[in-house]
């Protein structure tokens, strides 16, 4: 993953624009034009492109229900079997994140569970594997960040503000869906950036609710998306979880910091003795070193374990 060619990172005009849709999925050209300072017909023709040729892609998120129990999973296996395992992971639907160490003896994974009853995965499935020789398996206690919180960091704190909608109902209503609400988010699914009357032929709906309805979702937060990009092409190749062990009465602390750097997509607090997982996306291994010893090392950690993913084999948007 540390080979990728200057050819193939996106310029900075693509790499903004990307952002752009970061703060908004379904973002018009004409007000990305106008906050990025670009022109309508460039919007519009760098983002077919992007999206055109699966370079980026724009998934709708379902409406926020309870947040659904999950665990860290980090299994050891035989060398030369991880491929097949780490497939046989992404094609669960409980399973949204698989990462292949750079090392090829482990993969990281992320269980969609009730931490309260015994799951066959864990139990039975993976330590009847042959080529499986451990399983380590926290429970998540606490989500700082999460993959679709994570911005690109090349628009200024201004722009990002002017083209993140602003969520005006509060109220007691907020956070309500009803049948109708979640047939339009779940059209959404595949193409976040669906116009209101594909949505309407694929639910049914008359295309004037959809539109009143996508309107009032927005208003609401409850309309969500997620926009899926390799780091890479944004010029970010290091790929890095960082498991950490931090005193109890810190961790909260510890975690909104971390979890508040550009670098950060992911951190997680975890039962087990690393209870804070973080992971990284950054140009360069001396500027993984920095953070490491800086942004990690003015904090209160006790110990750091750093494991180079070799491969994302499955994240969410993907």
């Amino acid at each position: 993953m540390h080979g990728e060619t200057s050819e193939d990172v996106l310029d900075e005009r693509d790499q903004r624009l990307v952002a752009a849709l970061q703060c908004d999925g379904r973002l018009t050209a004409d007000r990305a034009a106008e906050v990025l300072g670009l022109g309508p017909r460039v919007v519009h023709r760098r983002w077919a492109a992007l999206l055109g040729d699966g370079t980026v892609r724009v998934v709708g998120l379902p409406a926020r229900p309870s947040p659904p129990a999950g665990m860290t999973l980090r299994i050891k296996v035989l060398r030369g079997r991880t491929e097949m395992i780490a497939k046989a992971l992404a094609e669960r639907e409980d399973v949204p994140f698989v990462d292949l160490s750079a090392g090829g003896d482990e993969i990281s994974a992320i269980l969609l569970a009730d931490t309260a009853a015994p799951h066959r995965l864990l139990h039975r499935q993976l330590p009847a594997t042959n080529a499986v020789t451990s399983v380590d398996a926290q429970t998540v206690l606490h989500v700082f960040k999460g993959a679709q919180d994570w911005r690109h960091d090349v628009l200024t704190a201004a722009e990002r503000g002017a083209l993140t909608p602003e969520v005006a109902d509060s109220g007691e209503r907020a956070g309500r869906v009803d049948a109708t609400d979640r047939a339009l988010l779940a059209a959404l699914a595949e193409d976040g950036r669906a116009p209101a009357a594909a949505v309407a032929r694929a639910t049914g709906h008359p295309e004037s609710t959809v539109r009143r309805r996508l309107a009032d979702l927005r208003a609401r937060g409850l309309l969500r998306t997620h926009v899926h990009v390799d780091a890479r092409r944004l010029g970010l190749p290091v790929d890095a979880n960082l498991l950490m062990r931090v005193a109890p009465g810190r961790l909260d602390t510890v975690g909104r910091t971390l979890a508040a750097h550009p670098a950060v997509h992911g951190a997680l607090a975890t039962t087990g003795r690393a209870n804070l997982h973080v992971a990284v996306w950054l140009p360069d291994l001396p500027a993984l070193y920095a953070f490491l010893t800086r942004e990690v090392g003015a904090l209160d950690v006790a110990a750091v374990e750093t494991v180079l993913v070799g491969r994302a084999v499955k994240r969410p948007g993907a």
